[in-house]
């Protein structure tokens, strides 16, 4: 049957969401359980090949949750859907337990060109394996894979793997170079918030010192040049009026 594990979805809820109270409360006003429940349902009605079904359930249960999961994505246990307005999970993507998604998530699909019925049926949408976090508006588009208990942050636009136990952000999404996951650690919206660190300040920063490594290099090489012409080094400092420091004349 398709609510078998009912009891454990909910549980998910109560590890994950600081703010449930009650198994009850979670049943009763949770929409992305009950986004969950009915796509459980088209699932069910999708494998036995009741197509229409299926696909009927499916948009019931987007017009009560505000939620879109295509009746034939596979879902792993104790998936949590927190707020939950405007996910979309596409047809051929997959998701593995204990997988968080916020609101305005979108696991899009990349359409091949469409000769023959066979190609309909390719893989277009993202792998998410165990313990993923992806925060809120984040896009995962295409057949990647976001390996486990990897985090996608807020808004950020993923078109290549991610590696396991890795952050990323932006647009498009890169790896962030201080922040790491590990399976016990829980990272709202999939961003950390202590000590982060600003990636492009950290690329302008690395500029810098190179820049200034050449320049003190630079000021070296004119003052060895100096000494071996004949002429008083002047420590890198600029030369009064043009002129050229003296030649030592020729014997």
């Amino acid at each position: 049957m398709p609510f078998k594990r009912l009891k454990d979805e909910i549980d998910g809820y109560l590890v994950r969401d600081p703010a449930a109270s009650s198994r009850l409360v979670i049943l009763l006003t949770y929409p992305g359980l009950h986004a969950l429940l009915w796509y459980r349902l088209a699932n069910w009605l999708w494998l036995r090949r009741l197509i229409l079904l299926g696909r009927l359930t499916s948009n019931f249960g987007r017009l009560f949750t505000g939620i879109e999961i295509h009746p034939g994505a596979i879902i792993g246990r104790r998936l949590v859907i927190d707020h939950g307005m405007g996910v979309v999970i596409g047809e051929t993507a997959e998701l593995g337990d204990d997988v968080t998604l916020y609101h305005d998530v979108t696991l899009g699909g990349i359409a091949p060109s469409i000769d023959s019925a066979a190609q309909r049926n390719v893989k277009r949408h993202p792998t998410l394996e165990d313990g993923v976090i992806v925060g809120s508006g984040a896009q995962i588009l295409g057949p990647i894979t976001i390996h486990r208990n990897a985090r996608v942050g807020a808004n950020a636009v993923v078109v290549k793997d991610v590696p396991s136990g890795c952050t990323v952000v932006g647009i498009p999404a890169k790896p962030m170079l201080s922040a790491g996951c590990s399976a016990d650690a829980f990272t709202a919206y999939g961003t950390p918030t202590d000590d982060l660190p600003d990636p492009i300040a950290q690329r302008l920063g690395a500029l810098f010192e190179q820049v200034n490594a050449l320049r003190d290099r630079i000021g070296e090489l004119e003052r060895e040049v100096e000494v071996l012409s004949g002429g008083a080094p002047h420590d890198g400092a600029p030369l009064e009026d043009g002129n050229e420091p003296a030649m030592k004349p020729a014997e």
